[in-house]
């Protein structure tokens, strides 16, 4: 049989097969550890372990750290593997704040530090700075993780500290941090206003700003990760015993909003189309 062509072995072969082993076929040649770098083989590996059988969560506790594989058919999880968590971390320490390609932000609550970390392979990452970049405090800072049009991995990290409301970005190829001009309304930055972690789709990361009490203000930050500008949308009419859930990504590249009513036990998702919002169930 004649040779493939690597090409053909890389994306047609290596995007099936679990991501230790692509981890190990890092090492076969400069080519290769090439290829199996671009955000592309990312993508097409990750869209090809979306079936059921390939379904995993982790779960972190007190004091471990487990993955368990999700069975559908009794909406039950399978039998955990451990996972070693590779940095120092103390007991009920590591909170998980966004992910993105097999790949955790997370926070040590001890430090405030933020980390980068992929648990597959164990690498990871400090993204806090001697200068006060990567620190997180929890129920006024969000993060996002998004891939630029550059293939470069990046985090997006909004902080709100005595009403002043800062914006700054990691870059992982230069590995540094940077502020990015962000105006919005003077009630956001107010801690009765509760971000989201930003979702990722499209090119865009989404947040959802919402007033902590039923009923509130409730909209929708966008930011556009090619040309760094944000806008904010309209909500959809949630009544007023509605809660948001959140938002997520569906499988077409659609950022869906989901809430919940307090009242009743239902739930409500709205697709968005060109940065319009649609009631989809």
């Amino acid at each position: 049989m004649a040779d493939l062509p690597v090409h053909t072995i890389v994306f047609e072969i290596l995007t099936r097969v679990p991501a230790k082993d692509v981890g190990r076929s890092k090492s076969v040649c400069k080519q290769w550890y090439v290829l199996l770098s671009t955000q592309d083989f990312v993508r097409i590996h990750c869209s090809r372990s979306l079936v059921s059988s390939n379904q995993r969560v982790l779960l972190i506790d007190d004091l471990t750290c487990s993955v368990h594989p999700i069975i559908f058919q009794s909406n039950d999880y399978g039998p955990s593997s451990i996972v070693t968590f590779p940095f120092h971390h103390q007991n009920n320490d590591v909170s998980i704040l966004s992910h993105l390609n097999g790949l955790l932000c997370v926070c040590l609550n001890h430090t405030y530090e933020l980390l980068l970390w992929n648990p597959t392979t164990t690498a990871f990452k400090h993204l806090s700075t001697p200068d006060s970049h990567g620190f997180y405090i929890n129920n006024l800072d969000a993060i996002g993780l998004y891939v630029d049009a550059d293939d470069d991995y990046k985090v997006l990290h909004i902080k709100r500290r005595s009403g002043v409301l800062g914006v700054y970005v990691y870059s992982r190829e230069v590995d540094s941090w940077r502020n990015i001009p962000f105006i919005t309304r003077q009630e956001y930055l107010s801690p009765h206003f509760n971000w989201s972690a930003g979702t990722f789709c499209g090119g865009t990361l989404y947040f959802t700003v919402c007033e902590c009490w039923i009923g509130g203000t409730n909209v929708v930050i966008c930011f556009d990760v090619n040309s760094e500008q944000f806008k904010e949308i309209s909500f959809p009419p949630v009544p007023s015993t509605g809660m948001v859930q959140g938002v997520t990504s569906s499988r077409f590249d659609l950022p869906i909003i989901c809430f919940c009513s307090v009242v009743g036990c239902y739930s409500s998702l709205w697709l968005m189309f060109t940065s319009k919002l649609r009631r989809h169930a």
